[in-house]
């Protein structure tokens, strides 16, 4: 049996993660904010990481945050190379290299920290999961018109998919970087916006609207997509009826 720590074993992935590696018979802890007896932010570090680390064999860094990614990573490695673990793990996003966005070049800062880091590593890049888009849509589909990024695609994959994945990655030997993780379809955004408003039974004209910059210029370009990793097997529309009972 090996003792895993799952960092962010709370939220909407590593909880899966969590509960896939428990069901296989793993000593799992979790570690998160405000979750006990491993309660720790990882941005501020101290004793109480030491402590969730001692006797772990197995990181799968899961917590993830809009502020602080580097700093977190920067404590996990130092307390995971003090504790002598033997494998960490690490899920980031399709893209991080090509696409010039704020929270994806944090994100690559921490996968090259984990590659210097002098542990033995696993890298998983997948695409974004169906709720993070539904919580995208949910926000620009308040006004009467929904407003989308043209000419945007994306490509959402079912998150239980990806928490399979991972605790498979992490009874695996570290694997340094491995395939990108996309889900089943690429798909427009403004397809995937109909797709939320038939669901959630409500009328709303959609239309496309050009941005500027840098990023956007990425995402058009489909720099955040993995076509030819389109392992996923759940369907944005799957996904919708579970949650919206249509």
């Amino acid at each position: 049996m090996t003792t895993i720590l799952v960092t962010g074993g709370t939220g909407t992935l590593g909880r899966l993660v969590t509960e896939r590696l428990r069901a296989d018979g793993h000593e799992v802890r979790v570690l998160s904010r405000h979750t006990q007896p491993y309660a720790v932010d990882l941005r501020e570090g101290g004793p109480g990481l030491d402590a969730a680390l001692d006797g772990v064999e197995t990181v799968v860094h899961c917590a993830s945050s809009p502020r602080g990614d580097e700093q977190a990573a920067d404590h996990l490695i130092a307390a995971a190379r003090r504790a002598g673990v033997g494998h960490l793990v690490y899920i980031s996003i399709v893209g991080v290299d090509r696409v010039p966005f704020g929270y994806y070049r944090s994100k690559l800062a921490v996968e090259r920290r984990i590659e210097e880091s002098g542990l033995r590593w696993t890298v998983l890049r997948a695409t974004q999961f169906h709720d993070l888009v539904v919580t995208m849509l949910q926000k620009l589909a308040k006004p009467p018109v929904v407003l989308v990024p043209a000419g945007v695609s994306d490509q959402p994959v079912e998150v239980a998919e990806v928490a399979d994945r991972l605790a498979e990655l992490a009874l695996a030997a570290p694997a340094g970087r491995v395939p990108d993780m996309g889900g089943p379809h690429v798909r427009t955004f403004d397809s995937l916006a109909r797709a939320y408003l038939r669901a959630t039974g409500r009328r709303r004209r959609v239309l496309g609207m050009p941005l500027f910059g840098k990023t956007y210029r990425a995402f058009r370009a489909g720099g955040h997509l993995a076509p030819e990793q389109a392992v996923g097997k759940g369907t944005f529309e799957e996904y919708l009826a579970r949650r919206f009972g249509q």
